[in-house]
């Protein structure tokens, strides 16, 4: 165990321990009188003392001592009962310390960095995997994370660990906090202090790593800067909770297409170490399994399995979910098998002995499981289970007739409820039960061609197969089976093993009657996904027979108008008609339907959407694939660039719009089989094949004319279909092209490839994701400055900054709600101006941040008028590029232009004489050409000017030149009042008596402006020394008897704009410059105060 270090002396205690081992820096000691010496003079004497002497009695046998270096001093460190307690200890300290120490330039740094690396792994040590343990401790944890980085009460700490962060070639030891929305990190060792916070959502790289300074470490990348952080001790588990939490904000943020709002982690005020953990267990579970989104795992035991099929117990782990009992191997051998609970009769202990129980199923199965060590347990939680899983009867596997068979489909309709006969028979008319194959190309049983007696063999294999190894759900999948699928699937076979292999068969087995209900509640509406399938309908698979009739057309209408009313967020995607079309060939409509979800919503997540976010991840994946194990390819073309994007077509229909109809179906059966591991094999073989010729091409039209050939020359020669019905390639008569089998390409793609496991590829998605999106997010933002930068006068660098200043700000209100409406506002396919926009609450935060005055009083008024001005169209949200154009006024134009803005502000609706949306329509378009008439502009009237006069005082306060900026305020007030008045004088000296019907029709102007706001006086206030603005009628300033009477007085912006420029002080004031770095560095460091 680790020990608090102590300093010991060793002058006198060379005589008690003995030294094993020893560096530079460390040394490892054993005790005399234990091991090897144990029987000498010394060794009996040190031994005896260990027993009587009670000081001495509990001292360990093994000890680790720090040695600081050029010094005779010691520090105990570390203490073990065994020699292999002790050696792991040893150990981690070399693999994870030792090259790190030789960066340090004296001892007592080097001291000081493991005394505070070891005080970090005993208190690491003394927390729980899960905080409930000691609530005490991690509530401490919680109050330190609190104080440290200042973050909003709410933001809920996940989990905390210690390690070492590096800076430069210097190692900082701390601890990292993980929290909901933050990571962050703390260290204070030598006099320095180091503190982070990064936001998930900035996150684009996070992945273990190594190097020669660094054993093995964690690598966060946030906005383009890595950071490293090494010397966990429990480094796989903290990075696995980084990729969780990081993926959780990417997803939640970014990929609301696919986001769940009933997401297990929906909630970040509900995210705890251990929700983490079982959400991850359970999605792994459902993976491996292909089990529905219902489905979580409950229990997990470790057995043995009886494998009657080669007489031997398996070792592996029982899984049992709410409806499904599970196994998988784990003794090397590939095996694992689905049991429906539905289909389990009784549970049996026939031997306590062995602790075994037997699980016997329908149709005269048994399954027999050994050493389970809780065997009484699990067979009590599956009796329990059988009885609360209900049999849907829906999808039943005959185990001798195969499903494609009339007699099944009858045999399977018997089985089913009164209400789904009534869908089945409601929807005959409509919903095709046959597939499509059936129908344009049925089984010819008397045809003796050679391919056919092949075609025949496959399926006598796959008999025999079911006779061995079970048929159904309830089948071994071993590798024999994933032998046979690299062989071929029968065309008869195809449709059944694509929904067992895929897990479509468990979705459609858990919902009834779902796709009728489907249709008849979408067939005949009308939206926008809709016109998109019409459009595409009859390009799928044109040459097709099947697709040449309304049969066909109909039916791929129906499963892809059902599938976009059943995901809206996908809705529908081009691509999705090609892969549909291909299942509706060899699988029933409803069958097609529940593979088309497999498909879109597990096996290949985010491909089917407005970005394709899926499908660049996996290029990404293929990239990476390159690299490694396409060596010389990758030193040829240093930019891999271009296969990501030939292979785009080859991902998103897996294949099936670069290879012929008839080769396209073995890689569907393998992809179903295994998943997108199965075609990134296949790509790297087609490129492997491809090697000589594409090490040959000078460009990218080259290399793609290789592929297409290549492709063309691809062909089943085994497949038994007709000449009708197969694609046949503008080569496939000319004999001088070498003909590739899709069999042997299949065959040599697992051979060479077949060791890529899918653990390592979902690893790789999970890496590649957060820079995929970080990408696409980095393309939004370049193009909005590239918009932005031509019509403000900051630089490249600030409109960097505001730009993630805005963006921020419009998460901080969704890091803490469940659906907050900001969430809403963020649209990836808007244009990309208006990806983000901002509500008003959310713009004056950030305006009150940013702005250059110091306003107080009237600051929320100010943000308010300023986001009324800016929402042009009446929607409640302001884009990046309005909010820009704001903040250039304020910080870069001219004095005429800022007074201009303020004019403005203060316009508000209901109170000017003119249209004010018209208006403020006209002003958005003259301020994007720079140019504007001010003689354009309405006048100002009373309420309006009192506004934009207490705005004034407020921007003034606090500023050195407070008291001759207010008093200049006041004098221009008092002069505008006077000419107003004299002016009111001239008019009435003009026309007395049309000025006297005026006042006897015209309605009080009591309705415009309250009384008690009608004075003059109000706005010609000028306060006394440097206290804060007031509204009371200062001693020089002369009232307006006529202004007092009625109120009706306004001003120009000419007026005020002329009287303004005559005040030296106010001119100098808004003329000086702004420190823009400063303000954005201020609005930085207080955003998220500003959210507590």
């Amino acid at each position: 165990m680790w020990l608090k270090p102590e300093e010991v002396l060793l002058k006198n205690a060379l005589k008690l321990w003995v030294t094993e081992k020893s560096n530079d820096y460390f040394v490892l000691q054993r005790r005399r009188g234990y091991g090897e010496d144990s029987g000498g003079l010394t060794g009996l004497l040190v031994g005896t003392l260990d027993t009587v002497l009670d000081s001495t009695a509990k001292v360990a046998p093994f000890r680790i001592l720090h040695q600081t270096p050029d010094s005779q001093v010691y520090w105990s460190i570390a203490c073990g009962a065994s020699l292999e307690e002790i050696s792991q200890h040893w150990d981690w300290l070399q693999q994870n310390i030792i090259r790190t120490l030789s960066v340090f330039d004296s001892g007592e740094d080097i001291t000081s960095f493991v005394q505070g690396k070891i005080r970090g792994l005993i208190a690491e040590e003394g927390t729980s995997a899960a905080d409930e343990e000691d609530p005490e401790r991690f509530r401490e944890a919680v109050l330190r994370f609190e104080r440290l980085f200042g973050l909003p009460q709410r933001e809920k700490l996940v989990t905390y660990f210690s390690c070492s962060y590096w800076r430069g070639r210097v190692p900082n030891q701390g601890w990292i906090y993980l929290s909901t929305n933050f990571l962050c990190f703390y260290s204070y060792m030598l006099g320095t202090e180091v503190k982070l916070v990064y936001p998930w959502d900035e996150v684009s790289r996070l992945e273990r790593t190594s190097s020669v300074l660094l054993a093995e470490s964690i690598r966060v990348c946030v906005r383009g800067e890595d950071h490293f952080f090494s010397m966990l001790l429990r480094l796989q588990q903290t990075y696995l909770i980084m990729q969780q939490l990081a993926d959780y904000a990417i997803v939640r943020f970014f990929d609301k297409e696919t986001f769940n709002a009933e997401h297990p982690l929906a909630n970040p005020l509900h995210i705890t170490q251990r929700a983490l953990e079982i959400h991850a267990r359970n999605q792994s579970f459902r993976a491996f399994f292909r089990l529905p989104q219902e489905e979580n795992l409950c229990e997990v035991h470790e057995s043995f399995l009886w494998v009657p099929f080669s007489h031997v117990n398996t070792l592996g782990k029982i899984c049992v979910s709410e409806n499904y009992l599970c196994f998988a191997s784990q003794d090397g051998s590939p095996c694992h098998l689905i049991i429906p609970l539905w289909e389990v009769r009784i549970v049996e202990l026939p031997d306590r002995g062995s602790r075994a129980l037997t699980v016997c199923l329908r149709g005269k199965r048994a399954l027999r499981f050994s050493e389970v060590r809780d065997f009484e347990r699990l067979a009590a939680t599956i009796r329990r289970k059988c009885g609360t899983a209900g049999s849907p009867q829906h999808y039943i596997s005959n185990p001798v007739i195969p499903l494609h068979s009339r007699e099944t489909r009858l045999h399977v309709c018997v089985f089913l409820s009164e209400d789904e006969q009534g869908v089945m028979v409601g929807q005959s008319q409509a919903v095709s039960t046959e597939a499509l194959m059936n129908v344009f190309h049925p089984h010819d049983a008397e045809n003796l061609d050679p391919k056919m007696l092949k075609e025949r063999m496959k399926e006598q294999s796959w008999q025999i197969h079911f006779t061995e190894y079970g048929r159904g759900t309830g089948m071994f999948c071993t590798k024999k089976t994933g032998d046979l699928i690299v062989r071929g699937v029968p065309e008869t076979l195809r449709g059944e093993l694509w929904m067992l292999f895929s897990g479509a068969v468990h979705d459609m087995t858990s919902h009834p009657g779902y796709y009728g209900r489907l249709l008849e509640e979408c067939m005949g509406s009308s939206s926008l996904a809709c016109d998109e399938i019409e459009r595409d309908l009859h390009r799928s698979l044109p040459e097709h027979p099947a697709f040449q009739s309304d049969t066909g057309i109909s039916a791929l209408r129906r499963v892809l108008t059902a599938y976009a009313h059943r995901n809206p967020k996908i809705g529908y995607c081009q691509a999705m008609n090609i892969l549909t079309s291909v299942l509706l060939l060899y699988a029933k409509e409803e069958e097609a339907f529940w593979l088309l979800v497999a498909v879109c919503e597990r096996m290949l997540p985010d491909y089917f959407n407005r970005r394709i976010i899926g499908a660049l991840v996996d290029q990404a994946v293929f990239e990476e694939l390159i690299r490694e194990h396409l060596t010389q390819l990758t030193e040829h073309m240093t930019d891999l660039s271009f296969f990501s994007s030939v292979s785009l077509s080859w991902f998103l229909t897996l294949f099936i719009s670069v290879l012929p109809i008839e080769s396209a179906v073995n890689v569907v059966d393998c992809f179903f089989y295994d998943g997108i591991k199965a075609i990134l094999q296949l790509g790297l073989a087609v490129l492997d094949y491809n090697m000589d010729n594409l090490l040959c091409c000078h460009d990218d039209a080259e290399a793609v004319t290789v592929l297409n050939r290549f492709f063309d020359s691809v062909t089943n020669k085994d497949s038994p279909l007709p000449a009708t019905v197969q694609q046949a390639s503008a080569t496939a008569n000319d004999k001088s092209i070498q003909k590739v089998d899709i069999s042997d390409l299949i065959k040599e793609a697992y051979e060479k490839y077949g060791d890529i496991r899918t653990e390592e590829v979902e690893n790789m998605r999970k890496r590649n994701k957060l820079y995929v999106i970080q990408t696409l997010e980095d393309t939004t933002k370049q193009n909005v400055l590239r918009v932005v930068a031509q019509d403000v006068k900051f630089s490249a660098a600030q409109l960097d900054e505001l730009y993630m200043l805005f963006k921020k700000q419009h998460f901080v209100s969704c890091y803490w709600s469940v659906c907050s409406p900001a969430l809403q506002n963020h649209d990836p396919s808007l244009p990309y101006l208006d990806q983000y926009q901002l509500d008003q609450s959310q713009f004056s935060s950030l305006f009150n941040l940013l702005q250059p005055w110091t306003t107080h009083t009237h600051v929320r008024s100010l943000a308010r008028s300023a986001f009324r001005l800016l929402d042009e169209n009446g929607d409640g949200l302001v884009n990046f590029k309005e909010f820009m154009c704001s903040l250039d006024i304020l910080y870069n134009r001219p004095f005429t232009e800022k007074l201009k803005f303020l004019f403005k502000m203060h316009l508000q609706p209901g109170r000017a004489k003119v249209d004010l949306q018209e208006y403020l329509k006209q002003w958005q378009e003259d301020l994007q050409r720079r140019e504007e008439n001010i003689k354009d502009l309405p006048r100002i009237h009373q309420v309006q000017f009192i506004g934009l006069t207490k705005t004034l005082y407020g921007v003034f306060h606090g500023n050195e030149e407070e008291e001759s900026l207010y008093r200049a305020v006041a004098r221009v007030t008092s002069l505008l009042l006077r000419m107003e008045e004299v002016g009111r004088k001239l008019q009435e000296s003009d026309q007395p008596e049309s000025q006297a019907n005026q006042q006897e029709t015209a309605p009080s102007h009591s309705d415009i402006t309250p009384t008690s706001t009608s004075r003059p006086s109000t706005p010609t206030s000028s306060p006394t020394g440097t206290s804060s603005p007031v509204l009371d009628t200062p001693t020089d300033t002369p009232s307006s008897p006529s202004a007092v009477r009625d109120g009706d007085w306004s001003f120009s912006f000419e007026q005020i704009l002329a009287s303004l420029l005559n005040e030296p002080s106010v001119v100098r004031f808004f003329e000086r410059a702004i420190d823009t770095d400063s303000l954005i560095g201020h609005a930085r460091k207080n955003q998220l105060k500003d959210a507590h």
